[in-house]
């Protein structure tokens, strides 16, 4: 498939490059391209750089939200979930329509402090706005309750016996994202229903990073026994 991965902090070049290494042709959305390509910065959780990562996959493009949008069949929004309404919108609603739109990204409000909260929560979801912002894009909400290393590498924790979540209201887009799960290595994937259901995986983001500030590292994930 053609996939765009919006998104350029930690999880978006992690899911590019294991997307492209199961053979889909990927390329990376960023608002400026060039400004990206030149970041010398070490990445915010401790990954490389994003000029060093892109000389190690060179094989995966760098375009605008926009273009990347455009050429996709597949979308992944990896972008910050407090902004990632905006990055869609600058991707485009004519370049999202009748497009799957994977969303991995979890709407973390710092603005207290850390731990953060979740904006929305309870009564609405991140992946329940952007489906209302883009009504013709089939989002998905997936990946949100992992780190971006057991995302494309679920092997690492418990020898992948663990599972990942998908909602959304069309079916034909979750069978469609749960076999790219299924490439990815996932063994669990447990539909949860209709794009409401997102509210449930994203709030299970505060119990994470309670986990994770208790273990010290974020190389877990959640198993629902049955």
């Amino acid at each position: 498939m053609k996939i765009a991965v919006l998104g350029t902090g930690s999880v978006g070049p992690a899911l590019a490059a294991a997307l492209s290494g199961l053979g889909h042709d990927v390329v990376i959305g960023t608002r400026d391209p060039q400004a990206t390509l030149a970041r010398t910065k070490p990445g915010g959780t401790g990954g490389p750089a994003f000029s060093q990562w892109h000389a190690s996959h060179p094989e995966i493009a760098v375009a605008t939200l926009a273009d990347a949008a455009a050429a996709a069949e597949l979308v992944v929004n990896a972008t910050n979930g407090t902004a990632s309404v905006e990055a869609l919108s600058e991707a485009g609603a004519a370049n999202l329509a009748g497009k799957i739109l994977m969303d991995v990204a979890n709407p973390l409000d710092f603005s207290h402090g850390f731990p953060p909260a979740l904006s929305p929560v309870n009564t609405d979801s991140l992946a329940e706005q952007i489906q209302r912002a883009f009504p013709e894009a089939k989002v998905v909400k997936t990946l949100n309750t992992m780190t971006n290393s057991v995302m494309v590498d679920p092997g690492r924790v418990a020898g992948g016996d663990h599972t990942v979540f998908v909602s959304g209201n069309d079916a034909g887009a979750k069978a469609a994202v749960s076999e790219i799960l299924t490439a990815l290595g996932h063994t669990d994937v447990l539909d949860l229903g209709d794009i409401t259901t997102a509210r449930g995986a994203e709030m299970i983001m505060p119990l994470w990073l309670r986990v994770w500030g208790a273990l010290g590292t974020g190389e877990f994930n959640f198993k629902v026994a049955r």
